[in-house]
């Protein structure tokens, strides 16, 4: 199981990119709008800079929804390998086979 300092510090930066994305959409198209002059361009970098740093997405982990473990998590069922391991032993990973040749 992952702190819950950790899981809650990710949490928080989900919350603040959601909040910033609107802002740092619309100074990104500005960046890259062909049609801006230099000083426009400068402007709206200088402003993109002062957005908090966990206003950016990439800033964001990936953790499995039941043990917050935050490696090895496959997107589409949102687990850490060892939950979907169990998961699939279980029967409730709908599709999923052992492999077996």
């Amino acid at each position: 199981m992952a702190k819950k300092s950790m899981i809650a510090r990710d949490h928080k930066r989900t919350l603040i990119a959601a909040r910033f994305a609107g802002k740092r959409a619309a100074l990104k198209a500005v960046i890259n709008d062909r049609g801006a002059s230099g000083e426009q361009v400068e402007e709206a970098l200088a402003k993109l800079q002062q957005l908090p740093r966990d206003a950016g997405p990439t800033r964001q982990q990936r953790r499995c929804r039941v043990s917050g473990r935050p490696h090895a998590v496959y997107r589409k069922f949102g687990l850490s390998r060892n939950k979907i391991r169990e998961a699939v032993m279980r029967g409730d990973a709908p599709g999923v086979v052992k492999a077996s040749w």
